[in-house]
């Protein structure tokens, strides 16, 4: 009986000593996030000397040297030699003098004025392409719908021509959606078919059957209006990839020398939709000199990165990501003596910089070393439109079929003691599900929400990998994106608890061989 009652204890032992030393150890590195070290960060980030921190400048710069000194303290590993990881930005204006269209055919030979008859888009190649035209439909592909605009058609080397949305677009049978619109009367979606199928120039005309205005839209270029400011150009993130083709809309003018009239191709529109079978073929005779000439101007930004190698030897090449974005919007170079005109964004998102910064800290403070590997990453220009966590996911430093989950940060001090959102919580039930178990030794009151917002995070951009993501908030507040967001009116025992949480659960995710669902139809 005794010898009986000391094997219950000893297997009772055996089995509740590790979780319990694993609980001690993670509490160990939880105290190393505190009050204090979430405030020396948020005050560095959000003061007025970095101006807000507006990608890409030399003030989000200093931000971003100062974070890779803080790993480099940490004894971070580096990845390919560097904390960084560089983002490629550019603006671009149309070069007026070298743009033009050129259609001759049928004894006639036009050359059309820019801006009137035609103005290239925003994607079109730095260049020009001469060939045979061939009208493709409305440019779809549709193997869902067994409908292609490209079936028994030769295109490659020529020069398409495609109507605007897609067949049915104010019949509400439609199979592409009724008159929603599918992905099928985007202009990218159309762009990226004529590439497919070997074309070598697209111009795109406005569909007449539903549209009487047929002038030519393309980009608003700043060099075709003297109202745009010729010096401060949009900055956008650079995805040229050495595929694009000059692309540009075209109007009425000619729509009648390809067609003979404008309701010449709107009976050929009617056709296609009616049977809604294609009806594409080459306009014989006519070719196409297209030239779209563009000028530029670079800029560069970094991604901030630091890792901890993962120990297991079937797990070890594993990747969890915690992450958020240290840049802001800047400030507002007109304004009066004496005013606040700087956005320091203390709370977006120094604040879950600053987490993610304790969190690298206590996670390097651990004598025991993770299971999976662990990825702390700082984007840039967030506020632009996600491009920094779009560009690392479009170049990943590590493999993302082995990037498990992605924890982001992105506002965690505001709003009280003691709540917490989590932003794709219904999307990411079993990674929500890890969270709010670790948060029992948290204690936050967590507030469920909708998913109004889970597209507007660095998470989101894992998330369209099939990587389960969550945005971890305190949510918004009066202050955001204004001059009142200053670090005094951060609440550090709330961003501290919020950052324990993160630790905990990074922690569990990296030491343990879970993997999470994701509902993308949610």
């Amino acid at each position: 009986m005794k010898r009986s009652l000391l094997l219950v204890i000893i297997i009772t032992l055996c089995f509740s000593f590790p979780e319990k030393l694993f609980s001690q150890k993670v509490e160990k590195g939880e105290r190393r996030i505190t009050n204090e070290l979430l405030k020396e960060y948020i005050d560095f980030l959000a003061s007025d000397s970095l101006l807000g921190r507006r990608a890409p400048g030399k003030e989000l710069d200093v931000a971003a040297d100062y974070i890779a000194a803080q790993f480099a303290k940490f004894k971070l590993g580096k990845i390919n030699g560097s904390y960084f990881q560089t983002v490629g930005f550019y603006s671009q204006n149309l070069d007026t003098q070298n743009s033009f269209l050129k259609i001759s055919g049928n004894n006639t030979s036009k050359q059309y004025q820019l801006k009137t008859d035609f103005i290239p888009f925003e994607m079109t190649l730095n260049g020009s392409a001469k060939a045979e035209i061939v009208f493709a439909g409305y440019g779809i592909t549709a193997p869902e719908y067994n409908y292609d605009d490209y079936n028994g058609l030769d295109v490659k080397g020529k020069i398409v021509l495609v109507l605007r949305h897609e067949p049915g677009e104010n019949d509400t049978t439609s199979v592409f959606g009724g008159k929603n619109e599918s992905k099928y009367s985007f202009l990218a979606t159309k762009l990226e078919n004529a590439k497919k199928h070997g074309a070598s120039g697209l111009l795109l005309v406005t569909d007449p059957l539903n549209h009487i205005m047929l002038k030519p839209q393309g980009y608003p270029w700043p060099s075709l209006s003297k109202l745009l400011p010729q010096d401060n150009l949009p900055i956008q993130l650079d995805k040229r990839d050495g595929s694009e083709i000059p692309t540009a809309q075209v109007g009425e003018n000619v729509i009648k020398q390809l067609f003979g009239s404008v309701d010449s191709l709107k009976k050929i529109q009617i056709t296609i939709d009616k049977t809604l079978k294609p009806n594409s073929f080459p306009l014989t005779g006519f070719n196409c000199d297209l030239s779209t000439r563009l000028t530029f101007k670079e800029y560069s930004s970094k991604n901030v990165v630091g890792f901890i190698k993962g120990t297991d030897e079937k797990t070890g090449d594993e990747l969890v990501v915690i992450g958020g974005h240290y840049d802001h919007v800047g400030y507002n170079k007109e304004h009066k003596a004496g005013e606040d005109y700087i956005y320091n964004g203390a709370d977006d998102n120094a604040s879950g910089t600053a987490g993610v910064m304790a969190i690298a800290k206590a996670f390097t403070s651990m004598k025991q070393k993770p299971r999976r590997s662990v990825l702390f990453i700082l984007f840039t220009a967030e506020e632009m439109g996600l491009y920094g966590s779009a560009y690392y996911s479009s170049h990943p430093l590590f493999p993302l079929d082995k990037t498990v989950a992605m924890l982001n940060l992105d506002m965690i001090g505001r709003n009280g003691d003691d709540t917490l959102n989590i932003e794709g919580a219904s999307i990411n039930p079993d990674l929500t599900a890890l969270i709010l178990k670790e948060n029992e030794s948290v204690g936050l009151k967590y507030v469920p929400s909708g998913e109004d917002m889970f597209g507007r995070s660095d998470h989101y951009n894992f998330f369209v990998k099939g990587i389960s993501g969550v945005d971890i908030t305190s949510g918004l507040h009066k202050d955001y994106h204004t001059v009142r967001d200053n670090p005094n009116t951060i609440n550090h025992t709330k961003a501290t608890r919020i950052s324990r949480l993160i630790f905990r659960t990074t922690w569990s995710i990296a030491n343990d061989n879970k993997y999470f669902k994701i509902l993308k139809n949610k």
